[in-house]
């Protein structure tokens, strides 16, 4: 797919409390041994974490590592999100996430703000700040919740895209084959930025079962069936979430996949045990790149 050497990165989400700073810088620590080419910081619906994204990132770009701050478009007006733009701009930042998101539960239509779709979002960054940015977008291979089917979803990303994304970080999905399918249907469309799959080790079963409710994530049914009949063996789920998840992206980056970004609940154990099983290096690459 991408003849593109593979880079390696990790999500995380601003803590809220001084345990959860903690855990965090904890974590980043020993994820950055791996030499990742980022770390990304999520943004709650609505900015509703905006103070607790800004203090993650201002510390990890204080340990003089990349952060790649996430950003939605939805609930904020312009000149909003230009004044975040313009305060990561100055703190040397050059790559951000940039997302639609989701209104705060209970916010009105209302409350939407300026910019109703991530394209808009894009095209402001471009507009205004032109190339200061690499702009990351979601992506969607299992398609996005809410579209009204895999062709209109295909339509929303080439806007990002057309707007001037230079790469695409997927939900997370345990199906390569999807993956594949919704790359193809991508270069049918001539879009030729990178995607990047997005990857969710797997630890408790309940969370994971809730997180792809939410956002549309396949679980395949074999593996939904193996992981509930451990009930509470926590154990035996992570064991078999490792191996999983190990298969996947050891199948993902044969098929050319220009890199992984794991999403890690702030826990580095489980994406570590990944990283070990691959054999990944600690310089962003494959053994004997």
């Amino acid at each position: 797919m991408t003849d593109i050497q593979p880079t390696f990165s990790f999500e995380l989400f601003p803590p809220k409390t001084d345990k959860g700073v903690a855990r965090l810088r904890e974590t980043v620590t020993a994820l950055n041994a791996r030499r990742p080419a980022f770390f990304s910081v999520t943004y709650g619906a609505g900015g509703s974490t905006q103070s607790t994204t800004f203090a993650a990132v201002d510390w990890i770009r204080e340990q003089g590592i990349a952060a790649a701050p996430h950003l939605s478009c939805i609930g904020s007006t312009r000149d909003e999100l230009l004044g975040i733009l313009q305060r990561y701009a100055d703190q040397g930042i050059d790559r951000v996430v940039a997302l639609r998101g989701d209104l705060p539960s209970g916010a009105g239509a209302g409350a939407i703000g300026d910019l109703g779709h991530a394209n808009e979002l894009v095209a402001l960054i471009r507009e205004r700040f032109g190339d200061t940015f690499h702009v990351e977008v979601a992506a969607y291979p299992e398609m996005h919740p809410q579209a009204r089917n895999f062709d209109s979803d295909l339509d929303n990303f080439k806007r990002k895209v057309d707007a001037g994304a230079d790469s695409a970080i997927t939900q997370y999905f345990y199906n390569a084959d999807a993956y594949a399918a919704f790359v193809d249907a991508c270069a049918d469309r001539a879009i030729d930025i990178p995607i990047v799959p997005g990857i969710m080790p797997i630890t408790n079963f309940s969370n994971l079962v809730r997180f792809s409710d939410a956002c549309g994530a396949e679980i395949p049914r074999w593996l939904r069936k193996r992981l509930e009949g451990f009930g509470d063996d926590t154990a035996s789920i992570a064991a078999l979430g490792t191996a999983v998840v190990t298969g996947l992206c050891s199948r993902l980056l044969e098929m050319g996949a220009p890199g992984l970004h794991f999403y890690t609940m702030n826990q580095a154990a489980p994406t570590l045990a990944i990283w070990d099983n691959l054999g990944l290096d600690a310089v962003n690459a494959l053994p004997g790149a």
